[in-house]
């Protein structure tokens, strides 16, 4: 018989990037106790990856509680970001409604629309906050209007219409029910997820049924399931069966053999769980996103909904050039393929391929940020490996035409910018559907765009629009395939030899484009030193000292000056480098290099490619 378990709240908090999740779910924790009154809290607590801390991003869903009125709240921290919209989509399963943050100046966003839509989808009641109301340029009463437009464009029924307001300060950490009104603390919050999240709802008799929404995992005790008990009691050490609603030949029987469940920041060790309750369960080594444990009596999967498909992929190879293995302390193929495949222990949005070559493997992501963020990691802990560039990932319809991943970009640019924007993403196959005016003398553009349109053009944005646009992308699905697209308009310097760059050389290269390089820098032949403005690529001697003819010429080279070299970020290398180009990412450096270093290799190779484009 169904009960309602009135003790328990679970809610996710939802949001478009940087709308101030993470700090919101600080205040919360921080004003319901979980911290002594003396103990220092780091801000952003909840954003525990030293990337997540730099880039101000969350990546990974997190798991909290607080207690308020005897009520256990259950919180799930979300990422905003569209290329860790897997994360999202699985945990809503484990919560009865959402918390919507919302910025109070900028209003609705790309990000926004999609990870609404996804609550509404599960008919997830919501709670709008409305944040950062205390900015000086807030507009809390047109945000509302603008929350309320999206709503019905999604969808919404009556109830979901009628959700209610909270305006907050979560860098204050004070919240209010009213926008004219400043609150004291986060208690209207507290009291409005008591009255509008339903409690949840199972039969504490029934059999036991745990949907595994996320993974975490430990070196110590491998792989941890996360999710709620729907219905019945989990026990330790109880014997029950996994099942899978999208994979109907597993099922296996297990044993539970550690049980948690979330108070604050910890995992608290408990004996059973029953219904509403969100736990951790470890000594399952096979368990997956989506498994349902039941018990052997009453077997029967929880449905869940498929992972969205990676759209981009790249290839993670074995360096091989003549400066490998001298900065990583992980070189080997073994090392780079037990890494990657350790990564799906908990990203369940990427894919890793072998290739029919031991030395490379095809990792397919999200996004090139999903991507990135796993190279970063990688050469943190010490990798040294070599990656292709991103490539999009293409299907086929049912009339066997080539069909293409599509995204919908909306970028806020000022004024003057937006016809160079318009015009780049136009020869990117962009098609502009939208253009309106937005506050502070911005434009609003919005584009639909092949997803391969996009790479390698964040850089180029930033750098026509001052660095003052702002752009977003969210995957909208797949359309037959817009033809070819010229993504460089630059070549490469390559350099010619190998050996140490002096300034003598670098003085005499530096005037065919921009170099990456400064004097005193190892170099190898086939490694690129520069960008060419021009579309051809060059090969230089950079190692080239001057020859001493007489006494005075020996000091001369004090007085030559260079340019300072354009220092390039992860991001802006795989931006740059071409299809026929590697990325070297070892824990020190990042060199870009050809696919091919041999100098003769490389334009017998160009020729014969040639050759072929122009036979078919």
């Amino acid at each position: 018989m169904l009960q309602t378990r009135e003790d328990i709240r679970n809610v996710a908090i939802i949001a478009h990037v940087d709308h101030g999740k993470t700090t919101l779910v600080d205040e919360l924790l921080k004003q319901s106790g979980v911290f002594e009154a003396h103990q220092e809290v780091a801000e952003r607590v909840m954003d525990s990856n030293d990337i997540e801390r730099e880039r101000g991003i969350t990546i990974l869903s997190k798991n909290t509680a607080v207690n308020y009125k005897n009520t256990k709240i259950n919180i799930i921290d979300t990422p905003g970001h569209a290329d860790f919209g897997g994360e999202v989509e699985r945990v809503l399963k484990m919560v009865n409604g959402v918390i919507l943050v919302v910025d109070a100046f900028e209003g609705p966003m790309p990000q926004t629309r999609f990870v609404l839509g996804k609550a509404m989808e599960l008919k997830l009641p919501v709670i709008v906050c409305i944040n950062k109301v205390d900015r000086p340029e807030a507009r809390p009463t047109e945000v509302i209007d603008e929350v309320l437009e999206l709503l019905i464009d999604l969808g919404a029924d009556d109830d979901q219409l009628e959700c209610p307001f909270v305006f907050a300060s979560a860098k204050a950490g004070t919240a209010s029910l009213s926008a004219d009104e400043a609150g004291r603390d986060m208690t209207p919050l507290f009291e409005t997820i008591l009255s509008s999240i339903p409690a949840p709802t199972g039969d504490p008799d029934g059999g036991t049924q745990v949907l595994i929404s996320t993974i975490d995992y430990n070196e110590y005790v491998g792989r941890i399931g996360v999710g709620k008990v729907d219905n019945g009691v989990v026990k330790v050490n109880q014997d029950v069966v996994i099942v899978n609603h999208h994979d109907p030949d597993k099922v296996r029987k297990v044993k539970v053999s550690k049980l948690y469940e979330f108070n604050g920041l910890e995992k608290v060790e408990v004996k059973e769980a029953s219904i509403g309750a969100i736990v951790a369960i470890s000594g399952i080594s096979d368990i997956h996103i989506g498994d349902t444990l039941c018990d052997p009596d009453h077997v029967e999967a929880i449905p869940f909904q498929k992972i969205s498909e990676p759209t981009i992929a790249m290839n993670f190879i074995v360096n091989d050039s003549p400066l490998a293995g001298q900065e990583g302390k992980y070189v080997t193929s073994r090392h780079l393929r037990d890494r990657l495949y350790r990564e799906l222990n908990t990203d369940v949005s990427l894919r890793v391929e072998d290739t029919d070559t031991t030395e490379a493997f095809k990792v397919s992501g999200r996004g090139e940020l999903h991507l990135s963020v796993l190279i970063e990691n990688m050469r943190r802990e010490g990798y040294e490996f070599a990656v292709s560039k991103a490539e999009v990932l293409y299907h086929e319809d049912e009339n066997g035409k080539k069909t293409e991943p599509m995204e919908r970009a909306y970028v806020d640019v000022p004024e003057e910018f937006s016809g160079s924007v318009i015009e780049k993403l136009s020869t990117r196959k962009g098609e502009l559907l939208n253009m309106s005016s937005t506050a502070g003398g911005y434009t609003r553009l919005e584009f639909m765009i092949p997803s391969r349109g996009l790479i390698g053009y964040r850089g180029e944005f930033m750098t026509d629009t001052k660095g003052n646009g702002i752009i977003n992308t969210i995957f909208e699905g797949y359309a037959p395939f817009k033809g070819e697209i010229n993504y460089r308009k630059q070549g490469s310097l390559i350099s010619f030899e190998t050996g140490e760059s002096v300034t003598y050389g670098l003085f005499n290269a530096q005037d065919r484009g921009n170099l990456f390089i400064g004097p005193g820098e190892r170099v190898y032949s086939g490694m690129v030193i520069g960008e060419n403005p021009k579309q051809e690529d060059i090969e230089l001697n950079v190692c080239k000292k001057k020859q001493l003819t007489n006494t005075r010429a020996s000091g001369s080279d004090d007085a030559l000056k260079l340019t300072p070299p354009k220092i390039m970020s992860l991001e802006q290398c795989l931006e740059f480098i071409g299809t026929d180009e590697l990325l070297e990412v070892t824990p020190k450096s990042l060199r870009i290099r050809k696919k091919i270093l041999d100098s003769t290799a490389r334009k017998r190779a160009a020729i014969s490619a040639q050759a072929k484009t122009a036979n078919a």
